[in-house]
């Protein structure tokens, strides 16, 4: 076996011992990956000093420029989580579509209200909500409950400042702004077939058994619910900067004078900060907050943040140790000969370290440092294209090993074998429709 051969053998290695530390040991990702560091590390004759030194750099080059991007990014999710903004986007979108479009509605509300907050937050946010409305809408659970799922799901994989959508975009260095503005055209009809359209499917197939205190939630009094303008675009806002960023760019040209005023305030920490600002404006001290509360609000929201930058940092640390032990080199060598189009290599990837390793984060990080040697063998590829592969491909296969997989059994009440046919099964609905999205739409943009 040559020296290709044994580094793609450590490599596998590698993955599994990834794979075997979180899901049969329970190990913490954030351990799992420096585990897996090491064993490259050992296992391919570097230096000790050069090993510690790659583990250093790569944690310290990730998180550099995401640490703050995550922590603003959750303030402004936190701002609209205890203002109401979820429930009165709800209210409003049900009117303008109808009862009967419930489950579009439901579908467009988890799309925009994902934008700015977790996965998990999201199912929290809305769950009480979902039941208000399958009831009022005279709709099953499921044909409300899927599309809302499946639209908080897909933004959270493919749209930064989402901490695995940021952290692709930034290990590709690939253009925020193009992967915001690719990642919300080739989401909307992932998101849309798998969530009302399927849901309309099976929705009279299946039946949610939730919490019962999720079923007997009230809804908030009109007037305590912030304005449906403002909350949409307090949300919107950052995404505006940052695409607008690109947009002026492609407008004006690189070179222009301007250009170093809009680079600085479509920056994703600019923008972010300034999001955080007015979020304090419009659903804080315009909705009767002080900023004791505010302040408050804003240490709750960045708390949890601890745990996600471990993570991103060890794949950081990951990656950049796949570089400098020669296994980027190998997999470039290997594939050299193939003839793949990079984007479905990309969205493979992804797909196969999800249904691997479980956790959509996880999968997608670990992806980067796969994809990220194989970038030459593409030159003049748009990065952000690649970015949403991954996203899209992370979408996908959720099942039991993955954490999002038993929240959603929790909130949803359903037996396991009806969670695959509704939920994992919509996921990787979402993922194809999305990778198949995304192959015409990079034709479009060439």
């Amino acid at each position: 076996m040559g020296t290709t051969g044994l580094m793609m053998v450590v490599l596998l290695l590698a993955i599994a011992l990834i794979i075997f530390l979180t899901i049969r040991l329970k190990v913490h990702a954030f351990v799992a990956l420096l585990t897996a560091c090491l064993f490259i590390g050992f296992a391919t004759g570097m230096p000790l000093d050069k090993m510690l030194k790659s583990i250093e750099l790569g944690m310290g080059g990730f998180l550099g420029m995401l640490a703050p991007i995550l922590a603003l990014g959750a303030i402004v999710g936190k701002m609209m989580e205890i203002s109401g903004g979820a429930e009165r986007l709800a209210r409003t979108m049900i009117q303008a579509l109808g009862k009967k479009n419930s489950h579009w509605a439901m579908m467009l509300v988890g799309y925009i209200c994902g934008i700015p907050v977790f996965f998990q937050v999201g199912i929290v946010l809305l769950m009480p909500l979902l039941f208000c409305v399958a009831i009022e809408a005279g709709m099953s659970l499921v044909m409300v409950g899927i599309p809302m799922i499946i639209g908080l799901l897909t933004v959270h994989c493919i749209v930064p400042p989402h901490p695995a959508a940021m952290a692709v975009a930034v290990g590709l260095k690939a253009d925020v702004g193009k992967v915001i503005l690719y990642g919300l055209i080739v989401g909307l009809p992932a998101a849309a077939l798998a969530g009302p359209v399927f849901g309309k499917l099976v929705g009279n197939k299946f039946k949610l058994n939730p919490p019962e205190h999720l079923c007997q939630a009230e809804p908030t009094p009109d007037e305590k619910l912030p304005p449906f303008g403002i909350t949409l675009f307090t949300i919107l806002f950052p995404l505006l900067l940052m695409i607008s960023k690109t947009v002026l760019e492609f407008v004006l040209g690189k070179a222009h004078p301007g250009m170093v005023y809009v680079n600085f305030i479509g920056d994703p920490v600019t923008a972010l900060f300034l999001a955080v600002i007015l979020s304090y404006w419009t659903l804080g001290l315009n909705r009767g907050m002080n900023m004791e509360k505010i302040q408050k609000l804003s240490e709750t929201a960045i708390g949890p943040m601890a745990a996600i930058l471990l993570i991103i940092g060890a794949s950081g640390a990951f990656n950049k140790i796949l570089m400098d032990s020669g296994i980027g080199d190998a997999i470039k060598s290997l594939l050299m000969s193939w003839k793949i189009n990079p984007l479905i290599l990309a969205w493979s990837v992804a797909a196969i370290m999800r249904f691997a390793v479980g956790g959509a984060t996880i999968a997608m990080i670990t992806a980067v440092g796969l994809v990220v040697p194989l970038l030459p063998l593409y030159p003049g590829i748009d990065t952000a294209l690649v970015a949403v592969a991954i996203g899209t491909g992370a979408i996908g296969f959720s099942h039991v090993n993955d954490p999002g997989f038993w929240f959603v059994k929790e909130y949803f009440g359903m037996p396991m074998s009806d969670l695959f046919r509704t939920y994992t099964l919509s996921t990787t609905i979402a993922s194809v429709v999305g990778l198949v999205t995304l192959l015409i739409f990079s034709q479009l943009v060439g």
